[in-house]
């Protein structure tokens, strides 16, 4: 009986193999850890504004409506459950991503707001920052370009024959993923530039 049941298990297993299970299995995961990575890189970006926006809010407190906004966006987005279910609806990730985006704008007109003072400009603590900020949207660039790519192949892997069969047997669907109105803006950060001439007396 036992060996009746190693060799149903055997041929279960040989099955789900060459049916496709094991691969949809694979990039599954791969999706689940590339998105793991996007997800650090947004943390890593939030933490950054508190900070930054104290720093602005000392040589330009009248920029009121620009800090707040600022913070409304980061609000938004820490008040989102970033699950990993998140990128098996379609409805949730795209609030994500548009969360995500209102973000980044809200960041890139606090950091242009730069450009009218001088002092804060010359801050290290500012320059610091802003460093930081422009490397960790380096960062989301690249982490979002290889979620995108994870799910481009889990996509295709669980809507191929025989696979979608499997996939089909076991719940598998394809998953959700970033689109933006100008795809350059994927693999392009925020340009922050300041202008290093000194101000005229």
């Amino acid at each position: 009986m036992r060996l009746k049941l190693l060799a149903l298990l055997a041929l279960v297993a040989s099955l789900l193999s060459g049916c496709g299970y094991n691969q949809i299995q694979t990039t599954d995961e791969q999706v689940n850890a590339a998105w793991s990575e996007v997800l650090n890189q947004y943390k890593r970006r939030a933490d950054l504004i508190p900070n930054l926006v104290q720093i602005v809010q000392g040589y330009a407190a009248h920029e009121k409506e620009v800090l707040t906004r600022v913070t409304e966006a980061r609000a938004n987005v820490a008040g989102l459950k970033a699950t990993p279910e998140l990128i098996n609806d379609p409805a949730a990730f795209a609030k994500f991503q548009a969360a995500q985006s209102q973000l980044s704008g809200a960041l890139a007109r606090l950091l242009a707001v730069a450009e009218n003072y001088p002092n804060l400009k010359a801050d290290a603590n500012f320059r610091d920052l802003q460093a930081q900020v422009e490397g960790t949207e380096n960062r989301i660039a690249v982490a979002r370009n290889r979620y995108i790519k994870a799910v481009q192949e889990y996509n295709v892997t669980v809507r191929v024959f025989p696979n979608n069969l499997t996939a089909m047997l076991f719940g598998y669907k394809t998953k959700a993923n970033f689109t933006v109105e100008d795809e350059k803006a994927i693999s392009a950060p925020p340009a922050i530039k300041f202008d290093t001439a000194p101000a005229a007396k």
